[in-house]
């Protein structure tokens, strides 16, 4: 096996939502991570245009040097979680959602256990039924020059209503994630949701 580069751990969750308008939205709300706690949200617009809202430059730098954008914005991003109710809040975008119930999937993700989540083998074995599962979904790939990344998932809940204002104006009611956004090599569920995941990123080894 190969010398592989330092591996980067973020402990959270990722929303995926569609809108009427044709804008799709991924929030990260990441608690734990290498950059301490912070939320950040990629954009995209109908016409393709791909935009990331991050909190500050160096986290701006990392996402983008790991996913694809047209555009980059450092703005504040606040996440306020309050049961069922998410805001998130990032420069010009207010988005507001709210979950449902786990579904049998949910409960079975939510036994995964933390070290299941942090390996690529279980990545691997995981990436050919969430394809299968969930079109446009992968859980191990290429992300940037020389890195590579996994998710394991660890909780999923249905997204039930989306309210988003952009610049001032409404973006429409929630809508599934369609088509998939391409920000890296797979994307977020086609049906709204929000998924407890620990995502690695494997860097270059000539990043260590």
């Amino acid at each position: 096996m190969g010398v592989t580069g330092e591996r980067l751990r973020f402990d959270g969750w990722i929303a995926g939502v569609g809108t009427v308008s044709g804008t799709r939205l991924v929030v990260g709300h990441w608690p734990r991570s290498p950059f301490g706690a912070f939320s950040d949200v990629m954009v995209e617009h109908p016409g393709g245009e791909r935009v990331l809202l991050a909190p500050s430059r160096p986290i701006a730098d990392f996402v983008a040097a790991t996913y694809r954008f047209d555009r980059i914005e450092v703005v504040p991003v606040a996440v306020t979680v309050a049961g069922d109710s998410w805001l998130v809040e990032a420069g010009a975008l207010r988005l507001r959602l709210r979950t449902g119930r786990r579904s049998a999937l949910g409960l079975l993700l939510s036994a995964v256990p933390s070290p299941f989540a942090r390996s690529p083998l279980w990545a691997a074995l995981c990436d050919v039924p969430a394809r299968l599962l969930m079109p446009g979904v992968r859980t191990l790939g290429r992300a940037g020059p020389g890195r590579r990344e996994w998710y394991g998932a660890r909780g999923l809940r249905p997204v039930v209503a989306a309210d988003a204002v952009l610049d001032g104006a409404s973006l429409g009611g929630l809508a599934p994630l369609d088509p998939p956004v391409a920000f890296g090599f797979g994307s977020a569920p086609r049906r709204p949701s929000l998924v407890r995941v620990t995502t690695t990123v494997e860097l270059a080894t000539a990043e260590r």
